[in-house]
């Protein structure tokens, strides 16, 4: 249970945590302070040396220090493991503030980090601010909180398909998501529309498959700054940029999970490589395929086995990730059903129809990804004909209850609260272009991870919950940031904090007082959705 102490000013924490007590008091973060760590939390102890370094233009002196971890010395932030409660889990934490000193304690550096967050969110807004604020008082309350996640998959999925943004953007996203304990980023690499990340196997991925004629969608194309200098629009990630970006995202304790569509929305694919679809004529790239452009791999053909299977070993050297998610959605079957190769290998296994034919292709993906030590994730259209052994699935229209009765894992990612690149008013003239569906903040924090109709014996596959930014009409980072925040604040307290005693009312206040923070962040968000 929650407890809030009710003689002094709530402290605006996104997400709330399990436990809060206030106490009289502050303690004064000054020049001196010291930050105290043992073996395992250096990492988190440089990390919050440096960003107080930032922010205030003080040094804040880190020193290795051999304390059981019951109270922190004068003047001092203790980050410690020792006498940490067990039942905090890696990702739980203990804060403890006192006139005198803060003590953070957790049985792993992961929840010493999510402490760091909740302690940053303690000071003034100022403190996530890009350059010192000089002649700031930096106050932190008295406390004690005892906090921990209540679902395993916290995340964001970005689409860099449609619209390319860069390297340093991608940075910005993780740093914002780590402040909220997002854990999870999502990377929809390719589809249709561009593939964005190199494969040194295959170079024209990257040379024609990365690019395409115009931004397209309608958007002007002074709307972005992707355009390549022979005039295409596009882009891609180096093996160079992505190794850079994991351990980046590493450092702030959070997985990438990269996403190759297969065996649908594959249409840049194919224009880099065209044998590899059910027919063998030359695919031009278009922003939206029509109907007789193959957007499909040939699931009869063993060349495109053998392309993937390269593709995707490339991709678990550089993400360390046990996930790799591989689409699977929106499978346009009308090409198999007029393909040899794909009825004649029908024929071969005694398969029905073409969704035991999908069933198939899914499934010898997936045992390839597990004899290299990883599970396939899909989205929920990979329950047709069966779902894969070990495989998770990703519901956005449905069969998560399926599958977790059926023993899955699955991570709920429902259009209906969870699509961010839907309108954030119902006076669209008020807004830049979006999809259909109309999808405010108070929706968004009502969203129950747990499916209504799923008995309790199940909840545990459920593991937890993303929030999706696809970009059809998002040409620009700031517009990314605008259509994300502050939803992604009302979805990192539903996967953090859990259902029980979540109400809008007592959120939104709080929320207020955050986006402060984002500001100091210099992310752009919506700003009357409160």
């Amino acid at each position: 249970m929650k407890f809030v102490s009710r003689g002094s000013k709530h402290p605006s924490l996104v997400p709330l945590p399990q436990t809060l007590a206030r106490f009289k008091g502050h303690f004064r973060l000054v020049p001196g302070t010291r930050i105290i760590v043992n073996e395992i939390s250096q990492t988190t102890g440089a990390y919050l040396a440096e960003w107080f370094r930032r922010a205030t233009g003080n040094e804040c002196p880190v020193t290795l220090g051999d304390h059981d971890g019951a109270q922190a010395p004068k003047n001092s932030i203790l980050l410690t493991t020792e006498g940490a409660a067990p039942a905090l889990t890696e990702e739980g934490y203990e804060l403890r503030v006192t006139p005198d000193s803060v003590l953070i304690r957790s049985p792993a550096s992961t929840g010493l980090f999510y402490g760091v967050q909740t302690l940053f969110q303690l000071l003034p807004p100022e403190v996530f601010a890009l350059k010192p604020s000089l002649n700031m008082a930096w106050m932190i309350p008295c406390l004690l909180i005892q906090d921990k996640p209540h679902f395993y998959w916290r995340g964001f999925m970005l689409d860099v398909s449609r619209h390319f943004f860069t390297k340093m953007e991608i940075k910005k996203l993780l740093d914002v998501m780590a402040v909220h304990k997002l854990n999870t980023f999502h990377w929809h690499l390719t589809d249709d529309q561009g593939w964005r990340i190199e494969i040194r196997n295959f170079p024209r991925l990257t040379n024609i498959a990365a690019w395409r004629k115009s931004i397209g969608y309608g958007l002007d194309s002074k709307s972005s700054n992707a355009d390549g200098p022979d005039g295409r629009y596009g882009g891609y990630y180096s093996q160079e940029d992505i190794r850079e970006i994991v351990a980046y995202a590493q450092d702030r304790h959070i997985m990438i999970v990269p996403e190759v569509e297969m065996p649908g929305h594959s249409t840049a694919a194919l224009s880099a490589y065209p044998e590899l679809g059910c027919t063998c004529c030359s695919v031009e790239q278009q922003v939206q395929p029509p109907r007789d452009t193959p957007d499909i791999y040939c699931a009869g053909n063993d060349q495109g086995y053998d392309f993937l299977e390269k593709v995707l070993t490339e991709l678990c050297k550089l993400f360390p990730s046990k996930f790799i998610h591989i689409g699977g959605d929106e499978v346009s079957k009308w090409t198999w059903k007029d393909c040899p190769l794909c009825q004649a290998r029908m024929r071969q296994l005694g398969l029905r129809s073409e969704l035991d034919l999908q069933s198939y292709f899914i499934s010898r993906i997936g045992a390839f990804l597990s004899a290299k030590g990883r599970r396939l994730i899909g989205w929920s259209e990979i329950l047709e004909g069966g779902l894969a052994p070990n495989s998770v699935l990703m519901d956005w229209i449905g069969g998560a209850a399926e599958a977790a009765r059926a023993g899955h894992d699955v991570v709920m990612s429902p259009n209906s609260h969870c699509y961010f690149d839907y309108y954030q008013s119902r006076d669209r003239s008020r807004e830049p272009p979006a999809s259909g569906a109309y999808l405010p903040p108070q929706t968004v924090y009502s969203f129950n991870p747990f499916p209504h109709h799923l008995d309790p014996q199940y909840h545990a596959h459920i593991l937890g919950a993303q929030a999706n930014l696809w970009t059809e009409y998002i040409p620009s980072f700031k517009q990314v940031e605008y259509m994300t925040f502050p939803r992604l604040c009302a979805l990192a307290e539903v996967v953090w904090s859990g259902p029980a005693g979540r109400r809008w009312g007592e959120f939104r206040p709080r929320l207020g007082g955050h986006l402060e923070r984002l500001k100091e962040l210099g992310v752009t968000f919506r700003k009357d959705s409160c």
